[in-house]
C-alpha cells in the first residue's frame, strides 16, 4: 500500500459497512525522565473517542478513556475530551496533548524519522483483523506534567494510523509490539489471532527500520511471558530478513504497564526496555483482547 498525504485525514465510513473504525495513536518513552505515555483518538459510527495513559517510572499516574464525543472530519476538531491532536505537515510533523484535569498530562511535538511502514491491504493480517494502516518512528520533544510539575522530554516515539471494520466475534486478540533504539533504528510488529486459534497461527507483520526506511520481514517469531493475570512481562523476538543469515534477536522486559476495561475488550498497555544486536531502546507492547 502506497501511503500519501491523503491518508492522514480520517477515512470516511464505506456505505453499508457497519463496525467501521478509524484511529490514530501516538506513543513515546523517555527513560532519562522516567516518563512514558500514549494517546489514541478514534472515530466510529458511535462518534469520536479518546484514550490516554501516562506513566512515571513503573507508576500509572493518569489513565483516561472517553467515548460518545461528536464525530468530526479532522483530528484537530475532536473536542470535549482530554486529548488533542493536530497534523502540522502530513506524514512529517504533528502535535499531541493530554490533560487529565488533575495536574498530569503532556504537550508534545512529533517529527517523523522514518517513512511509513504499511502492511499489504490484501495481507493475512488485514484479512484476519479487518484493519489496515501504517506506522512511523518519530522524534518527540515537549513537556510532560506529573503532579503539576513539568519535565522537559526529548526522546523517541511512534505514530500509528489504522482503519477498517474489525469483527471481534472472529478475533481473539490484537497486539502491537515496537522497539525504538538509540541509534534511530527500530522494529515494528503487529499480530492478529483469530478466535479459538493457538498463538502459532497468529497473523503477524513486522518491519525492520534502518536509516529511516522500513524493510518488511518475512519470518517473525515472538515469545511472551505473562503474569498470573495474563499481562505481558517479558518478550523475545526473532526477525529473519535473510534466510541465509542469522536472525536479528531482540529481548524486552517490562518497564511499566496498565490495563483498561473497554467493555467487551481489555486493553493491556505496556512499555518495555529492549536490547537487540548491541543496541538498547524502549517501545510499546500493547494487547487488545476479548473479555470472555
Amino acid at each position: 500500500m502506497t501511503i500519501t498525504a491523503e491518508h492522514e485525514a480520517p477515512r470516511p465510513s464505506p456505505a453499508g459497512r457497519s463496525g467501521f473504525a478509524d484511529a490514530v495513536t501516538v506513543a513515546f518513552g523517555d527513560p532519562a525522565q522516567r516518563t512514558y505515555g500514549l494517546a489514541r483518538l478514534g472515530l466510529s459510527e458511535d462518534g469520536a473517542s479518546v484514550l490516554a495513559v501516562l506513566f512515571d517510572g513503573p507508576e500509572t499516574v493518569a489513565a483516561h478513556a472517553e467515548g460518545g464525543l461528536p464525530a468530526v472530519t479532522r483530528w484537530e476538531d475532536i473536542t470535549g475530551g482530554r486529548v488533542r491532536h493536530e497534523v502540522l505537515e502530513p506524514l512529517a510533523a504533528w502535535t499531541v496533548a493530554f490533560d487529565d484535569g488533575e495536574g498530569n498530562g503532556f504537550d508534545l511535538r512529533l517529527t517523523a524519522t522514518s517513512a511509513p511502514a504499511a502492511a499489504p491491504e490484501d495481507g493475512e493480517a488485514a484479512r484476519v483483523g479487518g484493519m489496515v494502516g501504517y506506522d512511523q518512528l518519530c522524534a518527540v520533544e515537549g513537556v510532560v506534567r506529573i503532579g503539576g510539575q513539568d519535565r522537559a522530554v526529548r526522546c523517541a516515539g511512534q505514530r500509528s494510523r489504522g482503519w477498517g471494520a474489525p469483527d471481534w466475534n472472529r478475533i481473539e486478540l490484537a497486539r502491537t509490539v515496537s522497539a525504538w533504539f538509540d541509534d534511530g533504528s527500530g522494529v515494528l510488529l503487529t499480530g492478529i489471532r483469530p478466535a479459538g486459534a493457538t498463538p502459532e497461527v497468529e497473523a503477524r507483520t513486522a518491519f525492520l527500520l534502518e536509516d529511516g526506511e522500513p524493510t518488511a520481514v518475512a519470518t517473525v517469531h515472538l515469545s511472551t511471558a505473562y503474569d498470573a493475570e495474563g499481562r505481558q512481562r517479558r518478550a523475545g523476538i526473532e526477525l529473519w530478513d535473510d534466510p541465509e543469515q542469522w536472525p536479528h534477536r531482540a529481548a524486552g522486559d517490562l518497564i511499566c504497564g496498565s490495563s483498561l476495561d473497554l467493555g467487551r475488550l481489555r486493553y493491556d498497555c505496556a512499555f518495555f526496555g529492549w536490547r537487540m544486536d548491541g543496541r538498547t531502546g524502549v517501545g510499546r507492547y500493547d494487547v487488545l483482547r476479548r473479555v470472555t
